[in-house]
């Protein structure tokens, strides 16, 4: 299980957004103010945001969830050992919210796939992660359903339902 840490470039227009401005009338009492003759310029900032993933092949591929990645325009892996990689989109497929990203590494840890048409409901399962950069994270819980869909996560649903405590 790697910690995946990804940075977005983005414009921002300079001055307040309009939820500021709505958020400060709202409470303080503040009036709008007018729009600007001209457009204020925009500037650069950078978006930070981290995920968990997994590596699944000997050639440093990771499977995610396609949140984690999305447009990020950097993206570094973490490994428990310390080793930190640079890697590249492979791809990614919103509808089922997974995306693939590449390493390039030797020796690394491989998380084997399993067969969830083998499982039952009633068996113990682990999630573990890096939930908010937390490293090493395990939960448990046990499997309640299998095909479960019509709840409107997301476009393509086929979800393994559990009681451990992990992000839909």
């Amino acid at each position: 299980v790697v910690l995946i840490k990804v940075e977005k470039d983005v414009q921002q227009q300079a001055g307040r957004s309009s939820s500021e401005e709505e958020f400060l009338r709202r409470f303080f009492g503040q009036q709008r103010r007018q729009a600007p003759q001209k457009k204020a310029p925009e500037k650069e900032r950078q978006e930070a945001g981290q995920g968990s993933g997994f590596i699944i092949s000997k050639d440093g591929l990771i499977l995610t969830n396609n949140p984690v990645v999305g447009e990020a325009d950097a993206i570094k892996v973490m490994l428990n050992d310390g080793r930190e990689f640079p890697a590249e989109i492979i791809g990614t497929d919103p509808k089922s919210d997974v995306a693939v990203i590449k390493i390039k590494g030797k020796d690394l840890p491989i998380l084997e796939l399993g067969d969830s048409d083998k499982m039952d409901i009633g068996e113990w399962v682990l999630a573990v992660g890096n939930p908010f950069g937390l490293s090493h994270t395990v939960t448990s819980g046990i499997v309640s359903a299998k095909g479960r869909n019509a709840v409107g996560i997301t476009d393509y649903e086929d979800f393994i339902q559990t009681d451990a405590a992990i992000n839909p």
